[in-house]
């Protein structure tokens, strides 16, 4: 497809080992994007806010938030996003470990676009992160952020 555009990805996600794991699927997968990294909650609003180190940030057409996050958690991330008239629009797919019916229901009570249990086999951690990209990139459109690469 011809239409297809980059996007800008923020991965909010504080364990080495998944923010590797997400780089490699991106990579493997050829996927198109531009992955920025944060691994806090403070660091993703700061990102999302453009301010301090991040003031030149691009505004993420997708987020990729871990629930467990240390300094701010995930779940005051995704409500801070969501209550905010600037962030509301930018889709969020909680990515994380927990498969707690709480976590999952209180996800979407503050209006996550999905949840997604990352899996622990590394194929099919692959699998998912390519099935989220090929959801957000092809299939759902997105509000042009007016900040390509």
């Amino acid at each position: 497809m011809n239409d297809l555009r980059w996007i800008d990805v923020l991965l909010v996600e504080d364990d080495p080992g998944d923010v590797l794991l997400t780089k490699e699927a991106f990579e493997l997968n050829k996927v198109r994007n531009k992955l920025h990294v944060v691994n806090d909650g403070e660091q993703a609003m700061a990102f999302l806010r453009q301010e301090g180190e991040y003031a030149d940030a691009p505004r993420p057409d997708l987020i990729l938030l871990d629930l467990n996050l240390p300094r701010k958690d995930g779940r005051e991330v995704l409500q801070d996003i969501k209550s905010d008239e600037k962030l509301r629009g930018i889709p969020v797919v909680v990515l994380t470990t927990s498969e707690s019916e709480e976590d999952i229901l209180r996800s979407y009570n503050l209006h996550a676009n999905a949840y997604v249990s990352k899996p622990v086999d590394f194929d099919q951690f692959i699998s998912v992160v390519r099935r989220i990209d090929d959801f957000f990139v092809t299939v759902v459109k997105l509000p042009n952020s007016g900040q390509r690469y």
